[in-house]
């Protein structure tokens, strides 16, 4: 799987030719002698092949070891795109994209199921192809994948705009559409892309963009023929195939979206998912509308998801013909199962027998150890206090003896007395009285002021108070 076994140009009924890529299954032994599951991918609206580069490049590893079924990969460009024959105008509508679709199948790979995987412009064309070929879509298709696409055609398109704007938008977009679809497979924008690339990134993609995607975008746009680009447009605008949808029921179906498309946003497929209960849906947190570019893994993992349940379906999973020689563990665990419960039995049985002797003693021998723990308690608590009191007493006294010779001569003598003592020594004669001087202590301890007077003589005791009385 990855040779490319034909790289040919389909011929339709009305002459047509659409350009085709088949990548075959792997040739191993049993796997080649059955009919191979065909992934189908279809490119979005002035796209081409190109758009499934990564999962082209991933897919057959990645489906070669989950299932254990051949799968071969097949991608055409449609009418108008690419390689392809250009539209002549009238032919470039969803119908006849779905007729395309049958033509193809009957022509490259008329045998075998089919897993469908449609963006955008392609995911439209493959509900056409089950609502005009209803039949061949029951008896072939075992799975879908539906990429950035809607069944409402371009009703909730918004383009990053408000509602009342993108409604002003839709209605110029689809005037101007009717010039460029009688513009033939004239190409003038070709040389003008790398100018558009800005509006190109910020149009179709969503956050952290690599340049070389936008350079891949610009280059598939700029490839599409105006007739295309124009041509398609009211067929886009007029397609509602919500109903169609029921034709899928029951199938394996996977539906992807970006948060931030602006031309598929995520209310179309919610709009999808409710008609498909069984449906997975997958949101692409900050990504745009070029989710095979943007999020190729996610993509890729959405299809091996499909191709897996609808192999499980015809019992073509490897995983549990890989989990069947586990039949010898059985056979080891079987020996071991015995020995297991042998050792058990008695590991209970011994268990009870040790409780019951111990649960008789347990009563006699609380009681006397409970007497003995009492009188030991009783002669620890007297000594303690006696001890304490004695140390107590001689502390105190020390430091109160101590204390008493500190002040010998004080006197503590209140701060009024002196007040009182200095008046009667002032006199009118002015004749000046002795007076007594005293030397001024600290405050003691007692918080008073301590006043320290000298022993008295015998020449002080005559005093010129006593010769004027």
């Amino acid at each position: 799987m990855g040779t490319v076994v034909s790289s040919s140009t389909v011929r339709l009924a009305d002459g047509a030719g659409l350009y085709s890529v088949l990548y075959p299954a792997a040739s191993d032994g049993a796997g080649a002698a059955r009919t191979p599951v065909t992934v189908v991918l279809l490119h979005g609206w002035t796209l081409d092949n190109r758009l499934w580069r990564q999962q082209i490049a991933d897919l057959p590893a990645r489906l070669g070891a989950v299932v254990d079924m051949p799968v071969q990969l097949l991608t055409f460009d449609l009418r108008g795109h690419g390689r392809s024959s250009a539209t002549s105008g009238t032919d470039a509508t969803l119908e006849q994209l779905g007729d395309d679709l049958a033509e193809v199948l009957d022509a490259l790979v008329p045998t075998g199921p089919v897993v469908l995987v449609g963006h955008s412009l392609g995911g439209m064309a493959i509900m056409e192809y089950a609502q005009r070929h209803a039949k061949s879509f029951a008896a072939r298709t075992v799975g879908v994948v539906l990429v950035s696409t809607s069944a409402e055609g371009s009703s909730r398109t918004s383009y990053g705009l408000s509602p009342r704007l993108a409604r002003v938008m839709r209605i110029l977009e689809i005037q101007g559409a009717g010039l460029l679809a009688r513009s033939g497979a004239w190409r003038p924008h070709r040389r003008l892309m790398p100018l558009l690339a800005p509006g190109v990134r910020w149009l179709v993609f969503g956050h952290r963009v690599d340049t070389s995607w936008v350079a891949l975008t610009a280059s598939m746009v700029g490839n599409a023929p105006l007739c295309a680009i124009g041509g398609f447009r009211p067929s886009v605008d007029l397609h509602h195939r919500v109903d169609t949808l029921t034709a899928m029921r029951g199938l394996p179906t996977a539906v992807l979206v970006g948060t931030l498309d602006r031309l598929t946003p995520p209310a179309c497929a919610a709009t999808i998912t409710a008609e498909l209960p069984d449906a997975e849906l997958i949101t692409c947190e900050d990504a745009g509308h070029m989710l095979p570019i943007e999020r190729p893994d996610m993509v890729t993992d959405a299809i091996v998801g499909v191709v897996r349940r609808a192999a499980k379906s015809t019992g073509a999973v490897p995983a549990p013909a890989k989990r069947e020689p586990t039949k010898r563990d059985p056979t080891k665990r079987q020996p071991t199962a015995g020995p297991a419960l042998t050792k058990r039995e008695p590991a209970t049985v011994l268990a009870p027998t040790k409780r019951q002797p111990t649960a008789g003693p347990p009563p006699t021998k609380p009681g006397p150890a409970t007497v003995l723990a009492q009188p030991k308690r009783e002669p620890t608590p007297g000594p303690a206090p006696t001890k304490r009191e004695p140390a107590a007493v001689p502390g105190p006294t020390k430091r109160q003896a101590a204390a008493v010779p500190a002040p010998p001569r004080a006197v503590l003598v209140p701060r009024k007395r002196e007040s009182t003592k200095r008046e009667p020594t002032k006199r009118d004669d002015g004749v000046p009285t002795p007076t007594t001087t005293a030397e001024a202590v600290p405050v003691s301890a007692t918080g008073f002021q301590a006043t320290v007077h000298p022993p008295k003589k015998s020449t002080d005791i005559p005093s010129p108070l006593t010769n004027a009385a």
